[in-house]
């Protein structure tokens, strides 16, 4: 039975070297990035990273995150590697979603909608995908009431609407990040969901597609 295994991780602020440092990258089947390419930054810092990321594979399938400006996702698109509000099927079968951005922080960051836009977003990107039962979805802000969403003092700050969305629409798995204190995985529903927190600090994810199997797991570099 043939097996893909695709790399997923986020949070990367300037520090997609660090990706060099993921057991199996090179041979994986693609990188697939979940947000946050920058510290505010634009067209170039995006075009760095991703020039960095396909120098170690190819196959890179990225959006942006609230960190990033929208000229960020004008470059992805341009270079064809924009999956934000998109869906595409993945060598090995499985389909792939993306919803980039983050809901409102206090911080006022750069790419920010409304908890009922990214609703929406992921409602009418789900509407193309071909396979639900085979479906990786990527949202940079994770669900509410995870263990994928929680600040050091208890509180759950994910999207109730990506909640909403994965107990109805049931994704196998979800790569998530944005709260890079809450690196972790959890399932919810039917739905296992990693947050492998910042790719500086060694996590990511390995996701396994083959005909009978889509799966993901939560692992730092060197441990």
């Amino acid at each position: 039975m043939s097996e893909w295994a695709y790399i997923g991780f986020g949070d990367v602020h300037g520090q997609a070297t660090a990706a060099a440092r993921i057991p199996g990258i090179r041979e994986a089947a693609g990188i697939i990035v979940s947000g946050d390419l920058s510290n505010h930054g634009g067209r170039a810092e995006a075009e760095t990273a991703l020039a960095v990321f396909r120098g170690l594979n190819p196959a890179v399938y990225a959006q942006i995150g609230n960190m990033d400006r929208a000229a960020a996702e004008q470059a992805l698109e341009a270079a064809g590697a924009n999956i934000s509000r998109k869906a595409l099927q993945l060598p090995g079968g499985a389909w792939l979603m993306g919803a980039g951005w983050s809901t409102p922080t206090p911080f006022g960051t750069p790419s920010e909608i409304p908890d009922e836009t990214l609703a929406g977003w992921l409602e009418e990107t789900w509407a193309k995908v071909g396979d639900p039962a085979r479906l990786i979805l990527v949202c940079h802000t994770p669900p509410h009431g995870t263990k994928t969403d929680v600040l050091p003092g208890g509180a759950h700050v994910g999207s109730p609407a990506v909640r909403d969305f994965i107990l109805r629409r049931k994704p196998a798995v979800c790569l998530t990040g944005h709260i890079h204190e809450s690196a972790a995985e959890d399932t919810l529903g039917a739905t296992r969901i990693v947050n492998p927190g910042m790719l500086g600090q060694g996590g990511y994810a390995s996701i396994t597609v083959s005909e009978k199997l889509l799966d993901i797991r939560f692992y730092r570099v060197g441990v």
